[in-house]
Order: structure tokens, then C-alpha cells, then sequence
């Protein structure tokens, strides 16, 4: 049912160079000093920024160095908003009208559970929406309970207490998974609600998709949620979940990429949980770039030299680096949000410059 992904997630600061040029009205020249680039944020692709940071590497001789702090989603907007980073990254969306949110890829959450009676090589057990709100709910709290079971005819359901597990940090994982219950379940919305981190009605709490999965692995009867990257990593059992047209969708790339054949806004802030894709996968949600539209405004971007490095990586990214997504098991981003995602780059501006529409006409005229 799974195929594993050997993926380093140990990233705390990851350091790359790339070639460092002046642009705009100024004559291009590269600079024979190391600039720095400053993110954070999201855990779960933080594989992923590991490669776009090497793959950015080899294709700019090594002239910048990345930091990205592997630090969660709610701690990345808050270092974002603070100033301490250049830019952020997360599967939660900034506030509307506080700055732009920037597609990279698209994240999926699996409902991941130990049942050590059941065959981990199987099919993963078959969850509706209502079933999967009721659960979090805390309203079912055996295994064998016949909610489970009217779904799961022939599979023989222990007898276990069912042990919730939630992330106790900021997390777009948790965004993701609480937007999806608020959307199928009005009880879930008027008492619980969404965001990066709510108060859970019950369960015991773990720190990061590793903390969620670590302690899933080691209970039986556990029952918790992860990125599938993390569910597949520590080997875990996880669920499938019938999408909003009735189809039973296993946890897959394949799905999650389905997931956002709808319209995208131009800022890009779309909640893509319960998805009416025939084919999505319904617990699904972009991991984003933030940045101001003004590059200006972040104190933590020195000056126009060092803006103009960010926004040349940011472009490599939504392009080129796309290339490098679904060879680690990340869903390359569909035609249309990588649109949207041009779009904003090219509307970033440093005070009066528009900076944005000059490097992307320079990197089309001659490449990065």
C-alpha cells in the first residue's frame, strides 16, 4: 500500500549559493560577496526545500547560502511577521490583504493508527467525513464501535479504546486537517473551529509530524494525523477517506495533485479541504511562500541587491525547481496556480521599483 520516502527532515539551517546580480536600471554585475537568504517555517516540506536549495546551488555556481529553520507553520508566520526572516513558508495563509501567499506545492494529511491486529501491508481502513468529525469529536471511542465497522464490512475491528493524537505546536498540518473537519462538520466548526492550533476536545499531544507519528507508533488503538511523507516514513497505517463525490481515496500524490484542479484566486489563498475533484483527495492544502508585495517593508531584506536574489529564487521555485517535487513525492504544482504564483512574483516591487516584472524579463532574456 505504501512506498517509503527516504527523505532527511534533520534540515535546521540549510546553506546555499547561487550567483548574485545587480538589476532593475542598474548595469548587471555579479557580486563577489556571499549573500544570505533568511526562511522558515513548515516542517513537512522541508525535504523538498532541501533539494530546490541544492538544485539552486548547482544551477547558480554557489554565490548565495539559505538559511531555513525547520521550525513549524505558526512559528514561520510569526518569524515572518516578527522580521526575523526574509520569508516564511506554510500550509496556513497570512491574513488577507497583509501579504502574498505564494503556491510551492501542495501538502496532504493521512489519518495514520496503530492496530497491531491488522494486516499493515492491507488496504487502509475506509473513513467518511462525518465518521472522521465524530471521531476527533471524541463521540466513538472503541475501535470496533459499528460506525467504524458499517464501513469496513469483513474487517475484524479490536476491541481497543481509541487514543487521539494532535500536534501540540503551530502547525499547517493541523490548519489543513481542522479546515477540513470545520467544512463537513458544523459541530466541529461551532466548537472547535480551525487554525493552526485549537483547542482539541480530548487526546494526548505530540510536538511536530514526528512527535504525532512517534506516538502513534508506539500506542496501539492510537489514532492521529500526519503528512503522508511522515505517515510513510515511520511506516504507519493510514486511512481512506471518501471525498465529496463518494469515491474512496487512498492518501497518494496522485490524489493530492487532483485535489486543486479548481479555480485559484489570484493572492492564492484557497482552502482546498473536501475538494469537489472527482479524483482529489480531500484533506489537502498548499504549502506557501510568504512575502510582502513591498519587499521593502521586511526589515530582515537589507537592501534592493539582497531582494533581487529572493525574488530570482523564488521564481526558480515556481519553475524550475518544480521539476524536482514529484521526485521526492511532493505534487508539482497544477498549471493553473502556477500561474497565480508568476503572477504575484512578477507584481513584487521594492518601494517604487517594479522589481518583480525586471527579473523575470532578465532571467527569460538569459536564464538564471
Amino acid at each position: 500500500m505504501k512506498q517509503f520516502l527516504f527523505v532527511a527532515i534533520l534540515v535546521i539551517g540549510l546553506f546555499v549559493s547561487f550567483v548574485v546580480v545587480r538589476r532593475g536600471l542598474l548595469p548587471i554585475e555579479l557580486s563577489r560577496a556571499t549573500l544570505t537568504l533568511v526562511g522558515g517555517g513548515a516542517t513537512f516540506p522541508a525535504p523538498l526545500v532541501q533539494a530546490w536549495a541544492q538544485g539552486y546551488e548547482s544551477l547558480t555556481h554557489g554565490r548565495v547560502r539559505l538559511e531555513y529553520a525547520v521550525i513549524g507553520s505558526g512559528a514561520g508566520i510569526r518569524g515572518f511577521m516578527d522580521q526575523r526572516f526574509m520569508f516564511g513558508v506554510s500550509e496556513a495563509p497570512l491574513s488577507e490583504g497583509v501579504g502574498f501567499n505564494i503556491p510551492l506545492t501542495l501538502g496532504d494529511v493521512a489519518l495514520t493508527y496503530n492496530l497491531p491486529s491488522l494486516d499493515p501491508s492491507g488496504e487502509g481502513l475506509i473513513f467518511s467525513s462525518e465518521l472522521t468529525a465524530n471521531l476527533f469529536l471524541g463521540k466513538i471511542s472503541r475501535w470496533n464501535d459499528p460506525a467504524i465497522a458499517s464501513l469496513n464490512p469483513g474487517v475484524e475491528l479490536p476491541d481497543l479504546p481509541i487514543v487521539l493524537i494532535y500536534r501540540s505546536d503551530g502547525s499547517g498540518t493541523t490548519s489543513i486537517f481542522t479546515s477540513f473537519l470545520s467544512r463537513v462538520s458544523p459541530e466541529w466548526a461551532s466548537r472547535v473551529g480551525k487554525g493552526t492550533r485549537v483547542r482539541w476536545p480530548l487526546g494526548r499531544s505530540g510536538e511536530g509530524n514526528d512527535g504525532v507519528a512517534s506516538l502513534v507508533a508506539a500506542i496501539p488503538g492510537a489514532l492521529g494525523y500526519n503528512s503522508l511523507a511522515f505517515a510513510q516514513l515511520y511506516s504507519l497505517s493510514y486511512a481512506q477517506i471518501i471525498n465529496q463525490r463518494g469515491v474512496i481515496i487512498t492518501p497518494s500524490l496522485e490524489g493530492t495533485t487532483a485535489s486543486a484542479q479548481v479555480a485559484i484566486p489570484r493572492d492564492g489563498r484557497v482552502d482546498l479541504t473536501n475538494t469537489p475533484a472527482p479524483d482529489g483527495y480531500p484533506i489537502t492544502g498548499f504549502s506557501w511562500a510568504l512575502v510582502y508585495e513591498n519587499l521593502a517593508r521586511n526589515n530582515s531584506i537589507p537592501n534592493r541587491e539582497t531582494a533581487i536574489e529572493l525574488v530570482r529564487f523564488l521564481y526558480y521555485l515556481v519553475t524550475e525547481g518544480q521539476k524536482l517535487n514529484s521526485q521526492l513525492g511532493f505534487a508539482p504544482l497544477p498549471a493553473e496556480a502556477q500561474e497565480v504564483a508568476i503572477h504575484m512574483i512578477r507584481s513584487l516591487v521594492w518601494d517604487n521599483e517594479a522589481l518583480g516584472d525586471r527579473v523575470i524579463g532578465d532571467i527569460r532574456a538569459k536564464g538564471f
